[in-house]
């Protein structure tokens, strides 16, 4: 589930907590970047790898990627939800989440109980990729398209 505990196979040490910690705002711009933050963490370039990617195996991570203001480039994100069966959720989140337009996904108490981000090159591909949803889902999404930005800096300490 998408919300849902993270199942515990593996605990966070300290220098899990620290990748984490440090790199949630950004991550060095570099030809080798997973070395530069392997010295700065005492660690090597392929322990970093390795680390990233049990994180995310083990659902401490939900993603690990640049993200990028799309509409710098001429493109826009529209904020979407579905009412999602319960016993059908697991299998609707698998499905949207295969779309590369989708930026995140989260489920929430409500009848629109999924929501997820969108991000399109055009208005037209937004509506192409929202018909490409229900038709992989058979389930209506309805889009919120963003009319104004609020910046608010999340972070969360590991």
């Amino acid at each position: 589930m998408v919300d849902s505990a993270v199942q515990q196979e593996t605990t966070l040490d300290t220098i899990d907590r620290q990748l984490i910690n440090d790199y949630q705002s950004g991550f060095p711009l570099d030809p080798n970047p997973y070395q530069l933050v392997g010295d700065k963490l005492g660690i090597s370039e392929e322990e970093v790898i390795q680390r990233i990617s049990r994180l995310l195996d083990d659902g401490y991570l939900t993603r690990f990627g640049p993200l990028f203001n799309i509409e710098e480039f001429g493109g826009l994100f529209t904020l979407t939800a579905m009412e999602v069966p319960m016993d059908r959720f697991e299998e609707v989140n698998e499905i949207v989440n295969g779309f590369s337009e989708v930026a995140h996904n989260y489920e929430r108490e409500h009848q629109l109980n999924m929501w997820y981000v969108l991000a399109c090159e055009s208005q037209q591909e937004t509506d192409e990729v929202l018909e490409r949803l229900h038709q992989a889902t058979g389930i209506k999404p309805y889009p919120f398209p963003k009319l104004q930005e609020f910046y608010i800096g999340l972070r969360f300490e590991a």
